[in-house]
């Protein structure tokens, strides 16, 4: 599924690890990803963190998507700094499932997420 992920890659977004129910990914926050304040913008440390749920949950098979996401901020990053986002499974029920993400500078947090996730279907190319 990530090698399919443009939005990601695109941003130099790369998955470290992966395994049932977890991933690891890591992105470097540049000149184009800082606001106004000079620190990151929050879509992109969210789309990190939820590039990282969606490797989780996707990880044992059927398409899975999110059903629902927040995020809170914790500490702001800066443009160089370097982000890693650690996934993990807390509970799957039928087709749905609820996961935590950590994203990290080093070892401090700078947000913590929350993803529920659906299985809608079997294979990427039958999926809406």
């Amino acid at each position: 599924m990530f090698a399919a992920d443009e939005a990601s890659r695109g941003l130099g977004i790369e998955l470290l690890e992966h395994g049932e129910g977890t991933a690891v990914l890591r992105m470097t926050v540049t000149a184009a990803m800082v606001n106004g304040h000079r620190i990151a913008h929050g879509g992109f440390v969210f789309l990190l963190a939820d590039s990282a749920f969606a490797c989780a949950c996707n990880s044992r098979g059927p398409v899975t998507v999110a059903a629902g996401a927040d995020i809170t901020f914790v500490a702001p990053a800066h443009e160089g700094d370097v982000l890693v986002a650690r996934a993990e499974e807390r509970v799957r029920f039928g087709r749905s499932g609820i996961y935590d993400v950590s994203v990290l500078r080093g070892d401090q947090v700078v947000a913590e997420f929350r993803g529920r996730s659906r299985s809608i279907g079997t294979t990427t190319k039958e999926s809406p």
